[in-house]
């Protein structure tokens, strides 16, 4: 614990990733907050993920939902664990691990505080979103990436925003990858709304 009052930063790497992904993103974000980086218990071919796919662009939807209670699960044994406050965490995701942050707002009112999606997809389709009146989200998308279409981007925005959450969209003309200038608009969010 660095400092208690600041969120506890929730890192959730993409396919293949590791907790270590994306430790210097949560420091370019907020360097004072406190970081929880979690690598993802369910493997593709030998790359992490946090939940299995039938195919690209395909969730096993069984799976997400398992996995999503999961995670909800271990967040309030960790802020238990290691003194955190468990209303106060905001996730930071890359691609699957956005995925599995989004799953978490579309499941539970109170599992985030707020969260960063870097090229999410939308978890499910066809469900009632809780209330997330007074979430704020950021969703960094790319106008031609190839895995999730500006489409994709637009409809989770729509869903959050059904649900009350407060979200800015951020778009950058590049695929799939995080730039810099992702990076930059999502730490000037959570520094106007942290």
């Amino acid at each position: 614990m660095t400092a208690p009052k600041k969120p506890t930063l929730l890192l959730l790497h993409g396919t293949g990733g590791t907790e270590h992904d994306l430790i210097p993103l949560a420091s370019r974000i907020d360097p004072e907050a406190n970081v929880l980086s979690v690598r993802g218990n369910v493997l593709e071919n030998g790359m992490p993920r946090f939940f299995r796919r039938l195919s690209e662009g395909v969730f096993d939807e069984a799976d997400l939902i398992f996995r999503t209670q999961e995670l909800n699960e271990f967040l309030d044994e960790a802020a238990e664990k290691y003194s955190f406050d468990r209303q106060n965490i905001v996730a930071i995701g890359y691609s699957n691990g956005a995925n599995i942050a989004g799953s978490l707002l579309f499941h539970y009112s109170d599992a985030l505080a707020g969260a960063i999606l870097h090229h999410p997809m939308v978890p499910r389709r066809g469900v009632k979103l809780p209330d997330l009146t007074g979430k704020n989200v950021f969703i960094g998308a790319g106008t031609n990436d190839p895995i999730c279409s500006p489409e994709e981007s637009e409809e989770l925005k729509s869903l959050l925003e059904n649900a009350g959450a407060n979200v800015e969209l951020f778009w950058d003309n590049m695929g799939h990858q995080l730039t810099m200038r992702e990076v930059e608009a999502a730490s000037a969010w959570y520094t106007s709304n942290y």
